[in-house]
């Protein structure tokens, strides 16, 4: 007979991807505190065995993932292709990630290039996704961060994200001949 854990284990691997707090409760049946027990527990479970599987809070819910130890033979399981982000890719991500809704024209603004290549790589790995249109003239397309970007990066949720240094902090990691190259009426306090 399959206990309350194995039926945990058995949702989560037939779903695959993150399973989110509310459709487990709803599945299971289960109060939140109920569900975080089961969930710990599944946890232990999976270590006490010496499990390839772990269990992983992320993107507001539950999901398998697979130990990294276990990603060489994985990788030679499914031959996989390189997913890797560009610098610039990434620079595109993080912009978005930290200033989500914003569109296209202001991410331009901020990195001073164009991001066409970049927006397609980050929609077709479905890191980003449009989120609604601005309310200005020509209504252009607002984008925001998804789900799948907090699995990838193991965010429970945007909250998660590191903070990002105030001015006088930026400031205060520049050299000398850094700051040399800044206006002067870019400085703080001017």
């Amino acid at each position: 007979m399959v206990d309350d854990v194995g039926t945990l284990e058995a949702v989560l691997f037939a779903a695959g991807d993150p399973v989110r707090f509310p459709v487990l409760q709803k599945i299971l049946g289960k109060a939140p505190d109920e569900l975080r027990q089961l969930a710990e527990a599944l946890r232990e479970k999976l270590a006490a065995a010496g499990s390839g599987l772990t269990l992983r809070e992320v993107a507001g819910g539950y999901q398998l993932v697979t130990r990294p130890e276990c990603y060489a033979a994985i990788e030679k399981l499914t031959q996989v292709v390189d997913h890797r982000l560009t610098a610039p890719t990434m620079e595109t991500l993080s912009i978005i990630a930290f200033k989500q809704p914003i569109t296209k024209a202001e991410i331009e603004a901020v990195r001073g290039v164009r991001v066409e290549k970049a927006l397609t790589r980050l929609l077709d790995y479905e890191l980003i996704a449009e989120v609604g249109r601005k309310q200005a003239v020509g209504r252009p397309i607002l984008y925001g961060t998804t789900d799948r970007f907090l699995q990838v990066f193991g965010l429970k949720g945007l909250e998660d994200l590191p903070l990002l240094p105030t001015d006088e902090e930026a400031m205060a990691a520049l050299d000398v001949e850094q700051l040399s190259l800044l206006d002067p009426g870019e400085l703080p306090g001017n």
